[in-house]
């Protein structure tokens, strides 16, 4: 059973983070240029003068932003950011989009057109200081996740409704190989978006259009969805102080004024408590 977390209604929401030095959520309305939290259950944002859409922790009072220029330190005390390393700054076709900090201390960041033109996106890896491009032509980048055990990370373009597993390198989280199809969604018609994997690998992913967020063991197999009063979700992360609340953002893009009418949690954030057990998100190495 979900509620509402935040009534804030996000016109696109994603990218939540559950800090677990500070015990606090953060997420992002990507088309309105906020990054969200709460503190002692009040609402705070802070506004960016470009689109940013996913964050990892580096210490308790910094986070990295991803933005559609590049890589942000940014200061949660004083608001004050600063440029790590530029990424498709000159494209101003693109923007960011999901993104997640990987065992190794590394962070995974896709970004895509604004307007989700065909191909126009990709997916990079920062690692001690650079930031390597791993997959090309990539029209809306998301579910990326990383097993417990350290052993692949998942990805996906949501329109070709299919995830993708890629093994890694043990030691430096680079991957290896080429990646393989895990999960085919195309049957069911279902939109994968963002993704969060539990302590016991199952990944948990986002279907946008299908009011839910769905779980699948590392094989493969579909185990249980949470539902959601919103059209959209978008992206889910574990939190709470044991770990075992699905947080996840959803979206109103797209929608038409009828439905956000007659359901306006459209665009709000959302927690289910006792879920599943979660990992901590894993800390970024600058």
């Amino acid at each position: 059973m979900s509620v509402i977390y935040d009534d804030r209604p996000c016109e696109l929401g994603e990218g939540p983070l559950w800090h677990p030095e500070r015990k606090q959520l953060f997420w992002f309305d990507i088309v309105n240029k906020r990054l969200m939290t709460r503190v002692d259950d009040e609402p705070q944002s802070w506004d960016f003068a470009e689109h940013v859409s996913a964050a990892g922790w580096v210490d308790r009072d910094t986070l990295l932003v991803a933005s559609e220029t590049g890589l942000w330190r940014f200061g949660l005390e004083n608001g004050q950011k600063e440029l790590i390393s530029p990424m498709e700054a000159d494209n101003p076709v693109t923007r960011s989009n999901d993104g997640r900090a990987d065992p190794w201390g590394g962070f995974w960041i896709g970004t895509m057109g604004k307007q989700a033109e065909t191909g126009a996106g990709a997916i990079y890896r920062f690692y001690r200081g650079e930031l390597r491009q791993l997959v090309s032509d990539i029209t809306i980048s998301n579910a990326i996740s990383f097993a417990p055990d350290r052993s692949c990370a998942y990805f996906c373009d949501t329109v070709t409704r299919q995830v993708r597993r890629w093994d890694l390198n043990p030691e430096t989280g680079w991957p290896e190989g080429n990646s393989a199809v895990f999960l085919d969604l195309r049957s069911e018609g279902l939109n994968p978006d963002g993704a969060v994997v539990d302590a016991e690998g199952n990944i948990w992913i986002a279907q946008w259009g299908a009011s839910r967020v769905a779980a699948y063991s590392p094989s493969g197999q579909f185990l249980k969805a949470v539902q959601f009063d919103a059209r959209h979700a978008s992206c889910p992360d574990f939190g709470g102080d044991d770990l075992t609340t699905l947080f996840c953002t959803t979206a109103r893009e797209g929608l038409d004024a009828h439905t956000i009418e007659t359901q306006p949690s459209n665009g709000m954030t959302f927690a289910a408590p006792n879920v599943a057990q979660g990992q901590a998100e894993h800390r970024v190495i600058l």
